[in-house]
């Protein structure tokens, strides 16, 4: 055996700590060319292809082992560290002696379930599989859409213990240059031990983010379609391994208001549609606010709105029983994550009937409030994106509060903080800035926001 391959093995052994993981396969081979040893991880690798590679191996001399290994996927490297993190994701590494280096061959199967309809994110019509935890699977499903061989998929590795394999997509020529190559230049720079929570972790090492400001900096999906056709308009994708979604780069508030649906129904019905959610989600902002303001000087309130006054004022000041419901509506939501779904029709019974009720018959609540809040609850729902929700309804809370202490001043301030934290929302520099395209205006593109546009 030549020193070379002795020190390679020895180093492999020694850095992978063969023996001390179960998983961690070492097979000694005896070939008719010589020694040889192959790694790789137990439940990733292909059985079928692996017994049809050993007894190709068992019958070659040195020469075929050096050019002809009968499988799609074959490297030569010298680099110990790339044979370490090849073995660690699944590859199988081959190291024969009197053969420079190892050869890496991608034999690996990960365990994976099905590209099923996101949750969160369904259509009426269209497509009806999602992204999943494999980034090969991701990729495929975004090429088998866009068969431009413009599109690239760019591998960047990130962090020390994890190594996590992040993809970086854009269509060469359609994407803003400068801005693709600072994304590129921040991914290769994140210095960390592991990527812990996947996309999530990647976003905030990309800004990391300011704990006061909760309007979301990413924009997020699940969708393949929907990755495709934001390529196609110019965007960056950020795909990471073992994350069923990506990354939507850049990212302005009014692409919250857009969903698949819009795009799958005719023009008309599209349109409706983002302007009602875009209205709703204005509404779910200032609703309960307003109302406070006006109960609170009812002086304000016109002969035509008097119906809004409360007719049985309840043991609580109208503020606390707004923000005592705010606080329980998030308490059911957390009680039906943890609900099985077996039970849930009887949860939904117990906690928006039951509980309702006799806290009106209690003389806690008052039965405005109750209906007030519960349509700031429904409209909630229509907002794609659980972290913009949350970003509303922290801002509704500030205004609630500055309105209850100091009134009309107090209603104003809370609308001009809401704005300025809005505007001060730090994403990845680009061509567009968060409230693109307000500011910079852009009336276009604001008209597109709004109204779908139909094919050309």
């Amino acid at each position: 055996m030549t020193n070379s391959y002795k020190t390679l093995v020895a180093e492999l052994d020694r850095i992978l700590r063969c023996g001390e993981s179960f998983d961690i396969i070492r097979r000694p081979l005896k070939l008719s060319a010589g020694d040889a040893v192959m790694y790789y991880i137990d439940g990733f690798v292909k059985d079928e292809i692996s017994e049809k590679l050993i007894e190709f191996y068992l019958k070659s001399d040195i020469n075929t082992l050096r050019v002809n290994i009968p499988y799609v996927e074959v490297e030569q490297t010298s680099d110990i560290d790339e044979m370490v993190t090849f073995i660690l994701s699944g590859s199988t590494v081959l190291v024969v002696d009197g053969i420079e280096g190892a050869q890496i061959i991608d034999t690996r199967s990960y365990p994976t379930r099905g590209i099923e309809e996101p949750e969160n994110d369904k259509v009426l019509r269209g497509s009806h599989d999602g992204f999943c935890e494999t980034i090969v699977f991701n990729t495929a499903l975004i090429r088998r859409r866009i068969r431009d061989p413009r599109l690239t998929m760019k591998l960047v590795r990130i962090s020390e213990c994890t190594r996590t394999d992040v993809v970086i997509s854009y269509i060469d020529g359609r994407c803003d240059k400068l801005f693709l190559n600072k994304i590129i230049d921040k991914l290769s720079k994140i210095n960390v031990k592991a990527i812990n929570f996947g996309i999530e972790s990647i976003a905030e090492c990309l800004v990391p983010r300011h704990f006061w400001n909760p309007f979301p900096k990413f924009r997020f999906t699940e969708r393949p379609d929907a990755a495709a056709a934001m390529l196609l308009e110019g965007s960056v994708i950020v795909i990471c391994d073992n994350t069923p979604s990506v990354m939507l780069l850049p990212t302005s508030i009014f692409d919250f208001t857009q969903e698949s649906d819009d795009m799958y129904l005719p023009p008309i019905t599209g349109t409706y549609l983002r302007v009602l959610r875009f209205f709703v989600g204005i509404v779910t902002l200032l609703l309960t606010p307003t109302w406070l303001l006006l109960i609170l000087n009812p002086s304000y309130i016109p002969q035509w709105l008097d119906f809004i006054k409360i007719a049985e004022p309840a043991a609580l000041p109208v503020v606390i029983q707004l923000f005592i419901i705010e606080f329980a509506v998030d308490g059911l939501k957390l009680a039906s994550l943890n609900t099985p779904s077996a039970l849930s029709g009887s949860f939904s019974v117990v906690g928006g009937l039951i509980l309702g009720d006799f806290a009106v018959k209690s003389g806690w609540f008052s039965p405005d409030v109750i209906l007030y809040m519960a349509f700031v609850a429904l409209g909630s729902f229509s907002q794609p994106s659980y972290e913009l929700g949350y970003a509303i309804k922290f801002m509704r809370m500030i205004i609630l509060a500055l309105t209850a202490f100091f009134g009309v001043w107090g209603y104003a301030a809370g609308i001009v903080i809401t704005i300025i934290t809005a505007a001060s929302v730090k994403t990845p520099e680009g061509s567009r800035g968060y409230l693109y395209p307000l500011i910079p205006f852009n009336a276009r593109a604001l008209a597109r926001l709004f109204f779908r546009a139909k094919l050309k």
